[in-house]
């Protein structure tokens, strides 16, 4: 339920704004500018007021009445006495925009960092140090959850900067903590051991963040004996959450110790914790007990947790989240992510008779819940078990289907990467505008004591004019240096966003390719010519290996290239022998060693030339690969064919051959641009006809030095 409440001096009347308020569950919040607050208990509860203007008042909750605290000898400052209304306004309305803030926190990132750079502005240029630390804590709890964990480190760092709170302390652990920066949250949260004035749900999360450090640092014992402490204070408390959670988190520790006995005792627990709860909560635990058998290969137990989950599952509308690591790092529980793992758990003992409904049934959920990554999954585990059952006719349909569902996953994520580039930069914007607003706060305040000086020491002068020089100097360094880190920042992001794209382009491979291969494979194999199957499928998986290993590398020396390529291009000439033959030349004197090249960047014009210009060719063609020296630091290599040309290729092709070969050529020039924006123009691309009449094709490379 929700109460309302206040908190005044009891003598005066006066408001008292500020004061933190809590539960022992985890609910906080503050009062505004008139001493009210609202916040969400349960009866039961043990409601905690904190600050500075009184000790600490502790209220245990029994009923939706409103709660007044009233505090004796209260009788305020002065000078906020005497403040303007416009003042007392100013100071309502932040508390009102932090409001909104935080009730969007979670569902609307860019709507709630909108309303805390709306509260930082009411709070005018000599803003209240003390209410600037409330607004950028909050934004810091905001970057926090959506991960945007160097924004939310930033935010917290100054807020503790402007008024250091416990709050923002344990928050900014938690960041360093979620960002893997174990040194600095073990720096941070260690300090608060000492401070006394820890609320129980404070502490038990001080203690849980310690463990998570420690268990992240791999100091097992050390991170043990932290979910311990928070546990005896959880117990004694009685935060039910936090019970389970830390109950769930020894045993994770003790798991990754291998003391199985151990930690099947505490899961034990936390299953027991659990079950207490709300039916999410014992959802989640059980799946994480489940997994925890499945690394032991105990799969008959992990298949009759799953299915009580399945069971469970269905009996709640509420979807169910997976926070194994940290709920800002959760994943939805589904039913066919379940069933997907228990018949996982079926193959893992050879019983695919019992996997394949399960995965069936997988697949089915999946698409229509639109869930692309367990239907691939899927997908591709119905096309093994039909391979082990002998029957390779729906091993190969349900090959097709998988790869069709990584064509439209890859398009998928290449949708969801420029939305992730363009929400962070909406982010990055939105930012500025807040620390712009927080350097013009300073800048005034600034002003101010400047001002203050130059009344004090009106008769030195000459002090006063270097005072004023120094300060412009400053001001001048530090949007200079503001300057050159907003610059520094846009370049690491464009770098960042470069190798992002250049690896999803590198992790291509023409499916094509492969689906023709495999189907030569299998002509050899209906000729019963088990020599040239057996032959073919070795250099084909040599080739395939070359690729894979080849495949993170920006540039590989183009004589490992050149070995690639012959091995292709001898591939498709024993494919097709009587369409045409071949030549690799070199020039004399050429070091091919000291040359590097894109991976993979010239076969897909090699396939081109065979597949769209030599096969169509009614007498045997020539292809021809001849790399030359232009310069001392200029290597031109081309390729050639004399097949049909590019015109009547066109002409011949269908209309998914030509959107096909348009994917597979568009991939090549993004990749090029790309790197020769991040290593200055190294490569060109020319492509002609071979002759006058339109027949045959010439690519050039031209490839400069490194």
């Amino acid at each position: 339920m929700t109460i309302k409440g206040s908190v005044k001096g009891r003598e005066t009347g006066i408001p008292i704004t500020g004061v933190e308020v809590s539960t022992n569950t985890g609910e906080y919040t503050v009062t505004n500018a008139f001493g009210e607050f609202t916040i969400d208990v349960s009866v039961g509860d043990e409601l905690v007021f904190t600050s500075s203007e009184f000790e600490t008042v502790r209220h245990t909750i029994t009923s939706n009445e409103d709660v007044d605290v009233l505090v004796e000898g209260y009788v305020g400052d002065e000078r906020k006495a005497s403040r303007s209304s416009l003042s007392r306004g100013s100071i309502s309305e932040h508390q009102t925009f932090l409001d909104s803030a935080n009730r969007y926190k979670k569902t609307d990132i860019e709507k709630s960092i909108d309303f805390i750079a709306q509260s930082i502005s009411r709070l005018g240029k000599r803003g209240n140090k003390k209410e600037l630390a409330r607004s950028l804590t909050l934004l810091g709890e905001v970057y926090l959850y959506h991960r945007q964990y160097d924004l939310a480190i930033d935010n917290l760092k100054d807020a503790n900067e402007a008024n250091k709170t416990i709050k923002a302390s344990l928050l900014l652990g938690e960041a360093y903590l979620q960002n893997k920066e174990f040194d600095a949250a073990q720096t941070t949260l260690l300090p608060l051991l000492k401070i006394k004035q820890l609320e129980p749900y404070q502490k038990t999360e001080l203690y849980e963040f310690l463990g998570d450090t420690f268990q992240g640092l791999n100091q097992l014992d050390e991170a043990i004996a932290y979910y311990e402490e928070g546990l005896k204070v959880a117990k004694k408390n009685q935060i039910t959450p936090k019970m389970t959670d830390l109950t769930s988190k020894i045993a994770d520790a003790y798991a990754n110790e291998n003391r199985t006995l151990e930690a099947e005792g505490f899961y034990g627990n936390s299953l027991e914790l659990a079950s207490l709860q709300a039916p999410q909560r014992a959802i989640q635990e059980k799946e994480k007990v489940a997994d925890f058998y499945n690394k032991k290969n105990r799969y008959d137990e992990e298949i009759q947790l799953r299915k009580k989950t399945l069971n469970e599952l269905k009996e709640i509308s509420s979807p169910v989240l997976d926070n194994n690591n940290s709920a800002r790092e959760a994943d939805t529980i589904t039913s066919q992510r379940i069933n997907y793992k228990i018949a996982n758990a079926y193959i893992a003992q050879d019983k695919y008779d019992e996997a394949l409904p399960y995965l069936e049934r997988s697949i089915v959920e999946a698409d229509s819940e639109d869930d692309l990554v367990v239907q691939k999954d899927a997908t591709r585990k119905l096309s093994e078990i039909y391979k082990y059952k002998g029957d390779y006719s729906k091993a190969l349909e349900s090959y097709q289907d998988y790869v069709a569902l990584v064509d439209t996953l890859y398009i998928r994520k290449e949708q969801e990467i420029s939305r992730a580039a363009r929400f962070n930069r909406e982010i990055a914007s939105k930012q500025s505008r807040i620390t712009g607003l927080e350097q013009e706060r300073e800048l005034s305040q600034s002003k101010y004591d400047l001002a203050l000086t130059e009344q004090q020491l009106i008769q030195e002068n000459n002090k006063r004019q270097k005072w004023i020089i120094y300060s412009l100097i400053f001001g001048m360094i530090l949007t200079a240096l503001a300057a050159f880190f907003f610059y520094r920042s846009n370049q690491q992001q464009k770098l960042a966003n470069n190798l992002l794209a250049l690896k999803s382009l590198r992790s291509q491979m023409n499916p094509h390719f492969i689906f023709n291969a495999l189907n030569s494979v299998n002509n050899y194999i209906a000729k019963s010519d088990e020599r040239s199957a057996n032959r073919y499928l070795s250099e084909f998986s040599t080739l395939m290996r070359s690729v894979l290993e080849n495949s993170e590398e920006d540039f590989i020396p183009l004589s490992r290239e050149l070995e690639l390529l012959e091995l292709y291009v001898k591939l498709e000439h024993s494919r097709f022998p009587e369409k045409f033959n071949y030549e690799i030349v070199s020039s004399e004197h050429l070091d091919i060693d000291s040359y590097q090249i894109p991976p993979m960047l010239l076969q897909p014009y090699i396939e081109n030339a065979i597949w769209h210009g030599l096969r169509y060719k009614e007498e045997k063609g020539f292809l021809k690969i001849h790399l030359k020296q232009q310069s001392k630091a200029t290597l031109e290599i081309t390729i050639s064919d004399n097949g049909i040309g590019r015109k009547k290729s066109a002409e011949l092709k269908t209309r998914h051959q030509r959107n096909q070969k348009s994917k597979g050529m568009g991939n090549i020039a993004k990749r090029i641009a790309i790197l020769n924006d991040m290593h200055k123009n190294r490569i060109t691309i020319r492509i002609s006809d071979l002759n006058r009449d339109g027949t045959g094709t010439k690519v050039t490379f031209t490839l400069k030095k490194k």
